[in-house]
């Protein structure tokens, strides 16, 4: 590699740009959390911010990497309903989403019966192959050309409607 002025200076500027700044952090605590921090935790636990929320829990979780022991049972109580208790993922369902679940659920099913039906009544004619007649003829074709001679319409003993699928025409 060369080693000119320029590659020096742009050598350092990228060193320099690569250092951190590094955040000083408290090491584990070894004081009990305060008694107000933790009061009715459950009931604040939604409306905290959340750094605020990630400040306590990183508290509790240095206090808990100590011995369990020393834990206050606020702290153990805060612990476990942070870990486990019902908020976020786990939150109760509202009491009336099964009565919004079954009304969207019909609402859905009313729409695509609507668009069905909107669909149907714009469509032109069945297709000419969709009449009696034309799939006796096609049932007929199949036995002159012998197909499927196994078990289908050309098999010695068939009794089944071949490709007959329509009602007669009126």
């Amino acid at each position: 590699m060369m080693r000119t002025p320029a590659t020096s200076l742009l050598r350092g500027a990228l060193r320099a740009s690569r250092t951190t700044t590094m955040v000083p952090r408290a090491a584990a605590s070894t004081h009990a959390i305060s008694n107000p921090t933790l009061a009715k935790i459950e009931k604040r636990w939604e409306g905290m911010p959340q750094t605020e929320q990630a400040e306590l829990w990183m508290a509790l979780r240095d206090r808990m990497k100590e011995n369990w022991t020393e834990l206050t049972v606020q702290e153990k109580k805060a612990a476990y309903w942070i870990a486990f208790g019902p908020h976020g993922p786990r939150a109760v369902p509202a009491p009336d989403e099964g009565r919004k679940v079954a009304l969207y659920t019909a609402l859905g099913v009313f729409a695509s019966f609507v668009l069905f039906a909107t669909m149907r009544s714009f469509a032109g004619p069945p297709p000419s192959t969709m009449t009696r007649e034309y799939q006796e003829a096609s049932n007929e074709f199949l036995k002159g050309q012998r197909a499927d001679p196994l078990t289908g319409i050309s098999s010695e003993g068939y009794s089944g409607k071949g490709m007959v699928q329509s009602p007669p025409k009126h």
